[in-house]
């Protein structure tokens, strides 16, 4: 393998768009392959980067846009709180949505879960441990094939403490804990009742 095929953490972060403290903990999950010289220094394959950077992007490619429309609606939870996710499980599942709801741990679960299932809701806490729910997001809004995905983030940050991460992404709905459920059932509703429209219509 020569020097051009192999790359420095702080060179995955750029080719990502991600942070190099991301790029660590994706390679210390096991997500992104690499190792370590005998200085200690990360090194990763050119390969690696851009299979995992491919898992993110080629979505459209293994489910198919009519695809993905026709089947029903699914939303996406990353919560890092054992008893929130239990809180969220209860109310949800209470309302009736007719949707899949699925729970993420962590950014590097919810990561996954978005690459393989390509979601049409994501809630995403955003103080966590490794990758945060903020970079989740920003992480999906930077690429194309996930444009169409309902995107919420749900925190006890304020506006202004969001702002000094960048601030809420344009299209990205905010809600601040404690959630009022009522407005957050409203937004579901409002999520999988265009996602319902777009089901192919059987005759």
């Amino acid at each position: 393998m020569s020097a051009t095929e192999i790359c420095t953490t702080q060179n995955a972060a750029r080719l990502l768009g991600i942070s190099v403290t991301s790029v660590q903990q994706l390679v210390e999950a096991g997500i992104i392959e690499a190792w370590k010289t005998k200085g200690g220094h990360r090194r990763i394959p050119l390969q690696a980067i851009q299979a995992y950077k491919a898992s993110q992007t080629t979505l459209s490619d293994h489910n198919g846009s009519r695809a993905v429309q026709g089947r029903k609606p699914s939303i996406v939870i990353i919560e890092d709180n054992v008893m929130q996710r239990e809180i969220y499980q209860q109310q949800i599942t209470s309302w009736n949505l007719d949707a899949t709801l699925t729970f993420c741990e962590n950014g590097y679960q919810a990561l996954i879960e978005v690459s393989r299932n390509k979601p049409n809701v994501l809630l995403a806490d955003v103080m966590m441990d490794g990758i945060d729910g903020y970079e989740v997001v920003t992480t999906i809004l930077g690429y194309p094939d996930l444009s169409d995905m309902h995107i919420a983030i749900l925190s006890s940050l304020s506006e202004a403490e969001l702002g000094e991460r960048g601030g809420i992404p344009t299209g990205v709905v905010y809600f601040s804990k404690p959630i009022n459920y009522d407005e957050l059932r409203g937004y579901l509703r409002a999520c999988c009742a265009q996602q319902h429209r777009n089901l192919p219509v059987a005759y």
